[in-house]
């Protein structure tokens, strides 16, 4: 697994040489995501991109690293933060903003490698704390068999008359119960795109304009692994749109 990496340094030259040093970059392995030139570059990338670290200059024009690094604290999905400076003094708020490391330039190669090392061995820590957690599952009833089906494999519910299919980029299912307490128990990964459907968020690939024999001229949604579109009711529209442009809110 490769590190996701995001640079934010005002200086064309600090964030180039940063590349380079990422480049040579051999334990962790790293992917540079995207660079920034400010804090609201960054900021606005990170509303679009979740990276597993961020490089982050302190003195730059506009807002400081340091209030940069507040404000992604508040991301649904914050970055670890790596502080990349030429000065040692902001290191004392650095750490009360729980950075992971501070880096003084010019950076050498040994230093920015243990500092990803850092963020490998957080990430490591975060993924084995989920890991203890059970895995949500939907149980089955199929034609004399009990099966288990993981929640995260599900791209779609469906109600269908007395039923629900259940939507897996494998094969679908059929379960008893209700649609609403479906989406009621696990809103955190389904969303509701019409009355009788709910697709999961982190499946969710395009909005397309589609066109129903029962509703006309609409909008569907594509969704990974499969090839089957799902109509968007005009009430819905707006919220898969902002899951699209923001699958982490």
């Amino acid at each position: 697994m490769r590190l996701k990496v995001l640079i934010v340094d005002d200086e064309s030259l600090a964030r180039s040489r940063l590349r380079t040093l990422l480049g040579d970059c051999t334990a962790p392995a790293v992917s540079l995501l995207g660079e920034a030139a400010n804090a609201a570059q960054a900021v606005e990338f990170l509303q679009r991109q979740v990276v597993d670290v961020a490089l982050i200059d302190i003195h730059m024009p506009g807002a400081d690293g340091l209030t940069l690094a507040r404000i992604l604290r508040g991301l649904p999905h914050p970055p670890a933060v790596v502080f990349v400076t030429a000065h040692a003094e902001h290191a004392v708020q650095a750490f009360e903003l729980e950075a992971l490391d501070y880096l003084t330039k010019p950076v050498r190669l040994e230093r920015l490698q243990a500092a990803l090392q850092k963020v490998e061995r957080l990430l490591q820590s975060a993924r084995g704390s989920a890991s203890d957690q059970p895995e949500e599952v939907l149980i089955i009833q199929d034609r004399g068999r009990t099966e288990r089906v993981q929640l995260s494999q599900v791209l779609y519910l469906k109600a269908e008359l007395k039923y629900i299919t259940v939507r897996t980029q494998a094969r679908s299912y059929i379960l008893e119960g209700s649609l609403s307490e479906l989406e009621e128990k696990f809103k955190s990964r389904f969303m509701r795109i019409h009355r009788n459907a709910l697709i999961a968020r982190a499946a969710v690939r395009a909005l397309e304009k589609n066109y129903d024999a029962e509703e006309g001229e609409g909008w569907a949604v594509r969704l990974e692994g499969i090839d089957e579109l799902l109509s968007v009711s005009r009430r819905q529209l707006t919220a898969v749109r902002e899951v699209i442009t923001n699958p982490y809110s």
